[in-house]
């Protein structure tokens, strides 16, 4: 049987867990990046400012899954808030290269510090080995989904260490 037609029968409810866990998971990250001033897809943004450098306004939307109306207002949020530079590309007058600011570093870092508590919330019945199995089984499932699905460098740092 292939992949797609057959899930064992413990399996069945792993889609319904996984939606329960993401809305305990999405209302404690709410709630945790909201002092910050920021929401997850902005972080999500800063994420990939980071991991890639200097990138093109429409590469970044187009890594985000939004459309351009959309991505122009989340780069001006995220620019009011000093958090990235967008300027326009010396090659192609027409494009806008978007980068992290100093300020955006810092402010992803405590992001990434208030999401680490959500996550220990979250998966505080798994033990640190467990916690990278996991992680390795959700890269593996996110890649079935490349086109949809972005899935940060930095997370999978950690277990890699170990």
């Amino acid at each position: 049987m292939t992949r797609s037609t057959y899930a064992p029968p413990a399996t069945h409810g792993s889609v319904m867990l996984i939606h329960r866990l993401d809305r305990i998971a999405r209302r404690r990250s709410e709630i945790a990046l909201a002092p910050l001033g920021l929401r997850k897809r902005q972080v999500v943004a800063l994420m990939i400012l980071r991991e890639h450098g200097a990138i093109a306004q429409g590469a970044l939307g187009e890594t985000l899954r939004l459309d351009p109306a959309n991505m122009v207002g989340l780069l001006n949020e995220l620019e009011d808030q000093g958090l990235l530079d967008r300027r326009r590309d010396p090659e192609d007058r027409r494009r806008h290269i978007v980068e992290l600011t100093p300020e955006g570093i810092a402010a992803l870092e405590r992001a990434q510090e208030a999401l680490a508590g959500v996550q220990n919330y979250v998966l505080a019945g798994l033990d640190d080995d467990e916690r990278c199995k996991l992680h390795e089984l959700l890269v593996r499932a996110a890649q079935e989904h490349a086109a949809e699905v972005y899935v940060p460098a930095t997370e999978s740092e950690a277990c890699a260490e170990e």
